[in-house]
């Protein structure tokens, strides 16, 4: 301990470091569980769709969503989603899996 540093002062900056993260792990379930809910009530959408419901109705305005952020997205992370390629528009479409 150094001059001028009390023991709890120590100890409040390192239980702080053990909760960083909890707020994007947070956001990052919430979009996978939105994006879920919308597809089920939505199936063969894209992300486009998806992210006007999101931006729009949901007010999920602050998380930088756009479509192409949202294509990468779900293949990585949201697994129980399954997508196709429209043949007339050159689009995903994405579905629950079965």
């Amino acid at each position: 301990m150094g001059p001028g540093v009390s023991p709890p002062l120590i100890e409040v900056f390192s239980k702080q470091h053990i909760f960083m993260g909890n707020q994007k792990q947070a956001r990052e379930e919430r979009l996978k569980r939105e994006i879920r809910r919308y597809i089920r009530s939505n199936p063969e959408c894209t992300a486009s769709q998806i992210v006007a419901h999101l931006s729009i109705d949901l007010r999920m305005r602050n998380h930088g969503l756009t479509p192409r952020k949202v294509g990468f997205f779900i293949p990585r992370y949201v697994n129980d989603v399954d997508w196709r390629l429209d043949s007339s528009t050159g689009k995903r479409l994405y579905s629950l899996a079965e």
